[in-house]
């Protein structure tokens, strides 16, 4: 489970005088397994143990996941009386290599920079105007095409399916996380308790459709969709940077090429999770906009769902997006992330989370009718 010999060297480096280190395991419980490390020096003899965590179940699955919990032992290991002292925290690199990451007040991610618009501007022009242009019509597509390639990619892993049905109601960036952000009146504590309890019971429904575990990036809004100009001698490009090496090659795209930003919360999930991110964008901004989904925003959403599920076969795909819907429609209606929105607007955001919930299988064509009045 650890890498001894790249341990061992790391132990050579920051003590002095090292004479030899022995290494042996102490045992192992539910999380994980820890190690003895024992350090002759000129000086003496000085004993440490190292822990590591099983990289499947209760939240650990992701590197990521795991590196959070040693550094939160290394902060409040040394608060609490009485508790035994954290003294670093270790990451292996992909060389083998082992070094320090410990001692941090914050941590930063550094990344490319993405030029274009986002595609909150196509949303918003859509209410100057009675029907999609071709670009509108050629990006909807571009985007139901690589989502298709995207969630193509598959994983057997019950246990992560499982993860994104439960992260989806009880994450601190999800539903009940978002809740909890809520000023207090903007709906009730037991209409948020209702909604959340809702969500439960789809996790049952949900439950036995692990296979459908598929690759996704985890937070397809538009403001991390940003599409840019292709000028025609730069149409053959690389294909969808996909985790599956044997999915990429060269293909020619479309002029209305995108890049995305600020993928969230693991590689895999569920397919709803990106496509609910993006469609309850065309039902916000058509509420806002005519009080109702109609016009552009209503072409936008069938379209995206045609093509989708024409591009996926995925037609189960209709009766598994509710409590991602859920989750969607609970950031939209939040007066916090979007305070311009009107009460009565806001209200018939909460009525579609309920309409949605409370029945068995999204209908596009019964949209308007999940905004009329809680169904309860």
């Amino acid at each position: 489970m650890i890498n001894e010999k790249a341990i061992k060297d790391y132990i050579r480096r920051e003590f002095k005088d090292v004479v030899h280190v022995e290494i042996k395991k102490l045992g192992q419980g539910v999380q994980g397994a820890g190690f003895l490390i024992d350090i002759q020096t000129k000086h003496g003899r000085n004993s440490y143990v190292i822990k590591g965590l099983f990289p499947e179940g209760l939240e650990h699955d992701y590197p990521a996941d795991r590196a959070g919990v040693f550094l939160l032992d290394l902060d409040e290991f040394k608060n609490l009386p009485k508790h035994v002292k954290a003294v670093d925290v270790l990451a292996e690199m992909e060389d083998g290599s082992i070094k320090s990451i410990g001692g941090g007040r914050e941590y930063y991610l550094l990344m490319e920079r993405a030029e274009g618009r986002h595609y909150f501007n196509d949303l918003t022009a859509f209410s100057k105007r009675a029907k999609l242009t071709n670009t509108d019509t050629e990006k909807i597509k571009s985007m139901t095409s690589y989502l298709a390639e995207i969630h193509s990619v598959k994983n057997e892993s019950r246990h992560l399916y499982w993860r994104k049905v439960r992260d989806t109601i009880g994450h601190g960036e999800c539903l009940m996380g978002v809740f909890d952000t809520y000023p207090d009146g903007t709906i009730s504590y037991e209409e948020m308790a209702e909604i959340e309890k809702r969500c439960v019971d789809w996790r049952a429904i949900l439950k036995p459709k692990s296979k459908r575990l598929c690759q996704i990036h985890g937070d397809f809004h538009p403001g991390n969709i940003w599409f840019r100009e292709v000028k025609s001698e730069d149409l053959r490009v690389k294909s969808l940077e996909v985790l599956n090496p044997k999915k990429r090659d060269s293909k020619l795209v479309t002029p209305v090429d995108f890049v995305l930003l600020d993928r969230s919360r693991g590689p895999w999930g569920e397919a709803a999770d990106d496509v609910t991110a993006l469609t309850i964008n065309y039902i916000f901004f058509s509420i806002n906009h005519y009080g109702k989904v109609q016009g552009t925003y209503l072409e936008a959403l069938k379209l995206f769902y045609d093509e989708y599920i024409q591009k996926t076969g995925d037609a189960e795909l209709l009766k598994v997006v509710a409590p991602f819907y859920a989750f969607r429609g609970a950031v939209v209606a939040n007066p916090v992330f979007y305070p311009d929105v009107l009460p009565e607007n806001r209200r018939k955001i909460f009525n579609f989370v309920h309409g949605v919930l409370n029945d068995e299988s999204f209908k596009v064509e019964k949209v308007n009718d999940y905004l009329a009045t809680r169904n309860a």
